[in-house]
């Protein structure tokens, strides 16, 4: 179960029952890429801005929405993160929404993030396991999940 694994840590992923909007959700996710220096503020500014301008690109599937703008709006390392709401959060998907989980994401160049997105791929493409992962009822089960 490497793949993901090596991109995370559990200061990299948070559980929160809900929260009032999606700018909340981006800001949330956005939070330990920033703590962390992988990304800017204008990162998350871009991913806000690119959403309200373009619509919810990055919502890719029901409940899942995977948040990144360009290298050149701030991203400053490769970074994964990961927030589940349990509640879930709109973000004018329509079939998509509410999004329960959401995998920010950074890399500062086209090219350097492949084997992290085709990691994450093999995740979201596994649908027994996305199942446990948005039914996990708190971080530590959550980590369990992504994590070992």
């Amino acid at each position: 179960m490497a793949g993901i694994a090596a991109w995370l840590t559990p200061d990299r992923i948070a559980f929160v029952n809900e929260l009032s909007d999606w700018k909340s959700a981006i800001n949330k996710v956005g939070q330990p890429l920033l703590s962390e220096g992988a990304i800017k503020q204008s990162y998350i500014d871009a991913i806000i801005s690119n959403k309200e301008s373009i619509g919810p690109y990055f919502v890719l599937a029901p409940y899942i929405a995977l948040p990144h703008a360009r290298p050149e709006e701030g991203a400053l390392s490769l970074g994964l993160s990961i927030l589940m709401i349990k509640n879930g959060v709109n973000f004018d998907a329509e079939e998509n929404d509410p999004v329960r989980i959401l995998f920010m994401f950074s890399a500062p160049d086209s090219d350097s993030h492949i084997e992290m997105i085709t990691d994450l791929a093999e995740v979201l493409s596994d649908e027994e396991r996305m199942e446990q992962i948005l039914t996990a009822s708190n971080k530590d089960e959550l980590c369990k999940l992504l994590i070992q």
